[in-house]
């Protein structure tokens, strides 16, 4: 914590300093001529760059790389509260950059949305749109024009203290998720994709080397991100803090000059993580960092010195500057009024609305024992919620993504507000004998058990021991022993599990008859429990990361190690390649109703590289009520020269079925999209092998299986 207290206390000093003793540049006043072709919103954006750009001296152009050196006292102390890169340049009338928010929501007052991986497990590509639209609009309307997220670090391990953050552990399901975020937010503001790449360890993530082999990086670690530059253009990417193999990535050349800006044509901007992203000046802007956040410590005035004496060409300033300039202008930002503040928009019903539905569409149903779900409320008097937490809106971490709860409703209260003529009875300790009396009482007994903050999160080297990766991938010792001890007494328990990623479940789960895994469920998570409970939604979600037996099924992560070497394999890739058998797998999830699938058909049996191949089949709703099916396609590779999986997600919808409907699906595969990254040639490669097919409602469960090659 004093460190962190130590860097703020340097930079407001900083921030001081060079207000009072920097001359100041950007001045208003100066002789601009009344037509200018770069605010001319009639003419194609790069014209506009070029034109601008040309008028800008180089310490202008390095003040919009960074919170500006040669600011006035207002402006830095106005800047560090409210973070800015490139503070207005009067002169030339150049709008700021305005960042704050995260996956979860737009800033600390905001609505709270549930967590990403929570809606990773509703894999609701509309509704991912919509909650981030959401975001969008309260991002405006608090005058914010850049918000940082999503974050699409995939989950290598259970354990990662960002987890929650994160859609899950499939880079084709995180890249199906990322494109409609950054869609959504880009309706109205500029999205930062974070955290690029590697960003799989938590602890000690500011130092840590991660080793990788270049098939693995390629495969594994990077399509996600591509598709948010290639599919959804986002507008601008965060560098992460880790290195990758021995270099910072803030200055990393092969992942931010050969293959962000070079391979896949980003045309946006690369900003480095806070305070600690950026670790020198000259690599950092000749290997392609745009911009330096929060403040100038290694850029301002030492990269304008840098390229006085040549160590950083004039290029790379100008490439920098126009790819900032761009989106300033493809968002508005020169020829838009800025954004009206609405505080009506924050929390409106609206929003409140969407925040209820994302969370009851990510809730996944684990167990249901004996029909105990969903719970009646002509057969049961009287409801026993049990746990500590049960009184408390558990909405995540406390780092960059931390949302005041204000206004969310806990568990409790929402079983409460749908209890009907039910009678709650709330039990808040930890006396097992205690517990046991009240259980005795209940009809059904709920026990909410939820990590906090403590256990998972974002690390920060500070003495409070608050997130990072956990230690533990199991609930906590008073949860468990008050699940012990009801389902000792009571026959109906019902565990409501609120955590980041996957829990295990070992030494209670076989004593209680149902299992719903809430994640952190955001401002409308208690209405969404309670809906669920009660019937008066149906569970759809899906699992969108393996759930283990036991941590001995699981590599170490490596939390704490100066250097961890990743491999090629993780998630239910993993337990698939070894042979393990899950607690849950990825892309489980029950309902209260039932669904069959049938009649595959293929368009073809063979097709040519450049082609795409259609599948279609059918689905029925076989149960007495309406629910929601996530169909799922698997590919594997018989006979690959390589190694590969054994089956790897391609493809899934969710589709919407009334009791005794049937509807057909249609998923595509293109050849292409089958390819591995052969590295002696630096190439894709589609292998001329048979594919097996493999459709059903989880990783592990597939009635309809075929097969095509390519040739």
């Amino acid at each position: 914590m004093k460190k962190v207290v130590k860097v703020i206390y340097m930079s407001l000093i900083q921030l001081v300093l060079c207000s009072v003793f920097m001359p100041y540049e950007s001045v208003a006043g100066d002789d601009i001529a009344e037509y200018t072709v770069y605010k001319d919103p009639s003419r194609p954006v790069d014209v506009r760059v070029t034109d601008l750009l040309g008028r800008m001296t180089l310490k202008e152009k390095i003040n919009q790389m960074s919170m500006p050196y040669g600011c006035n006292i207002i402006e830095a102390i106005l800047s560090f509260i409210r973070p800015t890169a490139g503070y207005t340049n009067h002169r030339l009338e150049i709008p700021p950059l305005f960042s704050s928010g995260s996956s979860k929501g737009a800033i600390s007052l905001t609505t709270p949305f549930p967590v990403s991986m929570a809606r990773g497990a509703s894999w609701d590509r509309e509704l991912e749109f919509r909650v981030n639209e959401a975001i969008a609009k309260e991002a405006e309307a608090v005058g914010t024009n850049v918000v940082l997220g999503p974050s699409i670090n995939i989950v290598r391990h259970p354990g990662g203290g960002r987890s929650q953050e994160s859609y899950g552990e499939d880079a084709f399901h995180l890249g199906e998720l990322v494109v409609p975020a950054i869609n959504g937010l880009q309706t109205r503001v500029m999205s930062q994709v974070k955290h690029f790449a590697l960003n799989n360890i938590e602890t000690d993530r500011f130092n840590i080397n991660v080793i990788v082999d270049e098939r693995t990086l390629r495969e594994v670690y990077l399509p996600h991100f591509k598709a948010a530059v290639e599919k959804a253009h986002v507008a601008s990417i965060m560098s992460a803090y880790n290195r990758v193999n021995g270099q910072y990535m803030g200055e990393n050349e092969h992942l931010l000059r050969d293959i962000l800006k070079g391979e896949w044509g980003f045309d946006g901007f690369v900003a480095s993580d806070w305070v600690y992203g950026t670790n020198s000046t000259v690599d950092s802007a000749n290997n392609g960092l745009d911009i330096e956040m929060p403040n100038a410590v290694y850029y301002g005035k030492k990269l304008m010195d840098a390229v006085e004496r040549g160590d950083v060409p004039m290029a790379v300033i100008d490439d920098s500057v126009s790819r900032i300039l761009r989106k300033k202008f493809s968002f508005g930002l020169f020829d838009n009024d800025p954004p009206v503040r609405d505080p009506e928009i924050i929390k409106c019903p609206e929003h409140r609305e969407i925040a209820l539905d994302a969370a009851r569409k990510g809730m996944v149903l684990l167990k249901n024992s004996n029909h105990a779900l969903p719970l009646n409320r002509n057969e049961i008097t009287k409801i026993g919620v049990f746990g500590v937490q049960a009184s408390i809106a558990s909405l995540g971490d406390l780092g960059s993504s931390f949302i005041y709860p204000t206004g969310s409703v806990t568990p409790l209260a929402g079983i409460k507000n749908h209890a009907g003529p039910v009678k709650v009875i709330r039990y808040a300790g930890t006396s097992s004998l205690l517990a046991k009396l009240y259980a005795k009482t209940c009809d059904a007994v709920v026990v909410i058990a939820s990590l906090t903050p403590f256990d998972e999160g974002e690390w920060i080297d500070n003495k409070l021991e608050l997130g990072g990766d956990r230690t533990d991938l199991g609930l906590s010792a008073p949860d468990q022993k008050i699940i012990h001890a009801v389902a000792s007494v009571n026959d109906r328990v019902i565990v409501v599990v609120e955590a980041g990623s996957a829990v295990t479940m070992d030494g209670w789960i076989d004593n209680v008859e149902g299992v719903l895994m809430a994640w952190y469920p955001g401002i409308e998570g208690g209405n969404a429990i309670a809906e669920v409970l009660y019937g008066d939604a149906n569970p759809s979600g899906k699992l969108p990361v393996t759930f283990p037996e036991s941590p001995d099924q699981l590599f170490d992560i490596g939390s704490g190690l100066p250097e961890v070497a990743y491999g090629y394999y993780h998630g239910y890739r993993y337990f698939d390649k070894y042979d393990l058998d899950p607690l849950f797998p990825f892309g489980y999830g029950l309902s209260y109703t039932h669904f069959e699938y049938s009649n595959l058909v293929l368009s073809d049996s063979v097709i040519s590289e450049e082609d795409t191949i259609e599948l279609s089949f059918d689905i029925k709703n076989t149960g007495d009520r309406g629910g929601e099916e996530i169909a799922q396609l698997y590919i594997g590779y018989e006979g690959s020269a390589v190694d590969r999986a054994v089956r790897d997600l391609k493809g899934f919808d969710k589709i919407y079925l009334a009791p005794g409907e049937t509807r057909t699906v249609t998923l595509d595969v293109a050849a292409k999209d089958l390819a591995y990254y052969d590295v002696d040639a630096m190439a894709w490669t589609t292998e001329k092998i048979i594919y097996q097919v493999f459709i059903g409602p989880s990783s592990r469960e597939f009635p309809l299986v075929s097969s095509f090659s390519v040739n």
